[in-house]
C-alpha cells in the first residue's frame, strides 16, 4: 500500500531504490484510475516502491518538481528525481516502464 508523504519527510522514502511519487488530488478523474494501478504494481513488482501526496493538502512538492498538471509521477532512483511522467497510462504500459527503471538501477550498481 503506497505511503502518504509530506514535503518534510519525502527524502526518507526516496533515498533507496526505485520510488514513484504519485502526485494526485481527489477531484482528478485520471488520478482515480492511476492510483489503484500504482498500488497494484507496487505489490506485483519487486524493487518498486510507490508513495503519494495529495497536492490539495500541500503544493510544495508539486512546485518543487514543476508539476503543471496531475496525475504526475516523479521517478526517483536512490534519492535522485530522474524523470517526470504526466498522465494516466494502461497498466501493462506502466509495468513495462517500471520494469525498465528497476533494471536500469540494477545495471548501475
Amino acid at each position: 500500500m503506497p505511503q502518504t508523504v509530506t514535503f518534510e519527510n519525502i527524502a526518507t522514502y526516496t533515498e533507496r531504490g526505485t520510488v514513484v511519487l504519485d502526485l494526485w488530488a481527489p477531484w482528478c478523474g485520471p488520478c482515480k484510475i492511476l492510483s489503484p494501478m500504482l498500488a497494484d504494481l507496487e505489490q506485483e513488482l519487486d524493487g518498486l516502491t510507490v508513495i503519494k501526496q495529495n497536492v490539495d493538502d500541500d503544493k510544495r512538492l508539486a512546485e518543487q518538481y514543476h508539476v503543471q498538471s496531475i496525475p504526475t509521477m516523479i521517478i526517483f532512483q536512490d534519492g535522485q528525481a530522474v524523470e517526470k511522467v504526466t498522465g494516466a497510462f494502461p497498466k501493462d504500459k506502466l509495468r513495462r516502464y517500471f520494469e525498465r527503471k528497476i533494471a536500469e538501477r540494477h545495471d548501475q550498481q
